[in-house]
């Protein structure tokens, strides 16, 4: 049959030539977004309309930077002892900080009765008011401050 008689002859110029837009003939489904030639010969193309089509960007800050503290000032601990159920040891209170998620004690604020606070780490201002007051403080570290 010569070439001008063929259904296809009609077909040129339609995307699918009559295969559908799915099967396209050969299994290869509808070619927009991942196509040929995106890094080579469509590359203004692609500067112009998806400028994130490459690479990667930012990065993934890492888990063990993604702390949060807990802090609460010795005044504030003082004047709401009772929130963090005290038990009275040899004369001393005993506050567990750790049992309520608080990570840090800080030095701000007055001591007026001997504490025995177990926390897991305090300002060496706070560690001093409370030492000075006749209590003392179970920590794993205590932290250097600023030049208060």
């Amino acid at each position: 049959m010569p070439h001008k008689l063929r259904k296809i002859r009609k077909k040129r110029g339609s995307r699918t030539c009559g295969y559908g837009r799915v099967g396209q003939h050969r299994k290869s489904g509808s070619k927009s977004y991942r196509r040929a030639g995106r890094h080579k010969h469509l590359w203004t193309y692609v500067v112009k309309y998806e400028p994130e089509h490459f690479g990667k960007k930012g990065f993934t800050s890492p888990r063990s930077l993604r702390k949060t503290v807990k802090a609460i000032n010795v005044g504030k601990l003082i004047e709401n002892i009772e929130k963090f159920q005290p038990k009275e040891e040899e004369g001393k209170i005993f506050v567990d900080l750790e049992k309520f998620g608080i990570t840090k004690l800080l030095g701000s604020g007055r001591v007026t009765k001997p504490l025995v606070v177990k926390v897991a780490s305090c300002s060496r201002t706070a560690a001093e008011k409370i030492r000075e007051a006749g209590g003392q403080v179970l920590t794993q570290s205590i932290e250097e401050g600023s030049g208060e």
